[in-house]
């Protein structure tokens, strides 16, 4: 209880959990130009990001679902919100212990990453004792670990992707899997700064960022992994994040500058300049021939860039959409 009253107060700091804004015909405060060049069978010249939606609170872990809209986890509501095809908001499940991450695989299960009270935020410290989680939703909810195999706590987790099998692969720190049965073990813990992890089509090759990277891993029948290589090169470029898949095996990764295309074979297609820095990606719409992204930072009432008291953690969002010529992956929702 102690822990659902500290994330009310702190949602309490920002008026708003999501709301519906017009579509910009110019820059916003805090965007950026984002002038999109074409990559062939993937994005047009002049195509335009539209913002569908902003927060004042978290927006992670973005998910397409079969109407044409997404679900987004808020950490700091203890939500997983969805918007509709058409703008609309709604709470899709309460009370989900922080889950800041999501992923739902071809069956429809959904899965989590919980971070409980670990929000740096609510300024805790030594009073959060609720153990972070790798958890499955829903059609039913059921906790797959909270900790390593040798018994530490995970910490404060990042990102996750369902393995198809009932488990899923997550980063904190490093890259890890746990099976539908509970049993966590190690992809990567050594020279790597993970964030974001992706599933190719088939379910065979795993994708980690690490920082100006995308590691690929060979995914085995137990769900181990070999093989660890470089995949790609950011080019440069920072903070590699959230990722997705289109039907030609592309694969789409977040990092500072914007969204950088891959060819299965890891080769750069380009880049798709975005109008904030974006967090996490995934298609959906008509077709899933639209690509929705979260970027850091939204407008506040008052027209202005949102920003908060010294000490208070800015956790403000935007939910943008952007026309394509490539189409999702259509083998799961992400």
């Amino acid at each position: 209880m102690e822990f659902r009253n500290r994330l009310a107060a702190a949602a309490c700091l920002a008026a708003l959990a999501v709301s519906a804004v017009p579509a910009a015909a110019q820059t916003l405060p805090g965007e950026r130009e984002a002038m999109v060049a074409a990559i062939p069978g993937v994005v047009a010249a002049g195509a335009r990001w539209e913002i569908v939606a902003a927060s004042f609170n978290n927006m992670d872990g973005v998910v397409g679902t079969a109407d044409g809209g997404v679900i987004f986890a808020q950490e700091q509501t203890s939500t997983i919100r969805k918007i509709d095809a058409q703008g609309q908001e709604s709470v899709f499940i309460a009370d989900t212990h922080g889950a800041g991450s999501t992923s739902v695989d071809a069956k429809g299960r959904l899965f989590a990453a919980q971070r409980t009270c670990t929000d740096p935020g609510l300024h805790l410290g030594p009073a959060c004792l609720e153990r972070t989680m790798v958890a499955q939703l829903a059609p039913e909810r059921r906790m797959l670990a909270n900790g390593f195999a040798d018994g530490r706590a995970f910490g404060r987790l990042n990102d996750l992707v369902a393995d198809g099998k009932g488990g899923a692969y997550f980063t904190v720190g490093g890259a890890y899997h746990v099976s539908a049965d509970g049993v966590v073990s190690v992809v990567a813990d050594q020279d790597i700064r993970s964030n974001g992890i992706m599933l190719n089509r088939d379910g065979k090759v795993l994708y980690v960022t690490n920082n100006t990277e995308v590691l690929a891993f060979d995914v085995q029948a137990d769900g181990t992994t070999r093989n660890r290589r470089v995949f790609a090169s950011l080019g440069g470029d920072t903070g590699g994040d959230g990722m997705a898949i289109d039907e030609a095996g592309r694969l789409y990764v977040s990092a500072s500058s914007g969204v950088h295309v891959f060819g299965p074979d890891g080769k750069a297609l380009g880049v798709i300049p975005t109008p904030r820095r974006p967090i996490t990606i995934a298609f959906s719409g008509p077709g899933k021939k639209t690509l929705y992204l979260v970027g850091g930072g939204a407008v506040g009432p008052d027209g202005k860039a949102w920003s908060t008291p010294e000490g208070v953690r800015n956790t403000a969002m935007s939910l943008y959409k952007l026309p394509m010529l490539a189409e999702g992956f259509e083998g799961r929702p992400k």
